[in-house]
């Protein structure tokens, strides 16, 4: 049986917006289970924010016992100033191999799934595992 994004891909999405601050992206990592925020406006997909972006960018200090008010202050940044612009999109239609080749050619653990330009899902790297997984035991 042929497996499509459509039928593995995550529907309810968490989306962050251009203007938020990378505190509200921290808190929203803190409590999921996930690793990757799209960043939309109005609807409209413009990056992608992974958690190891946000590591990055803020500082390593934080909650430790030195933190300063300058460690704080990494917190206050923009999303927009850390995310991943134009991320690489797939299609509900496409075939789960074709976004496993997308995810290994790019690097990257998740595609965001838009269809008419609307952001409809994600799938993950380990959304395409399970698929495969469940796949290989079926005779």
């Amino acid at each position: 049986m042929e497996l499509f994004v459509a039928d593995i891909m995550v529907t309810r999405v968490v989306t962050i917006e251009m203007d938020d601050r990378l505190a509200l992206a921290k808190e929203i990592f803190d409590q999921a289970s996930f690793h990757h925020l799209p960043v939309v406006d109005e609807g409209i997909l413009y990056g992608m924010l992974s958690e190891r972006d946000l590591l990055r960018a803020i500082s390593p200090h934080l909650g430790a016992i030195g933190e300063t008010n300058r460690d704080q202050e990494t917190l206050h940044k923009r999303v927009h100033q850390v995310m991943t612009r134009d991320p690489v999109t797939i299609s509900p239609h496409k075939r789960i191999d074709e976004a496993s080749e997308l995810i290994l050619k790019h690097g990257i653990g998740s595609l965001p799934v838009l269809e008419d330009g609307k952001l409809v899902g994600i799938v993950t790297w380990k959304d395409l595992l399970r698929a495969y997984s469940h796949s290989a035991s079926r005779p």
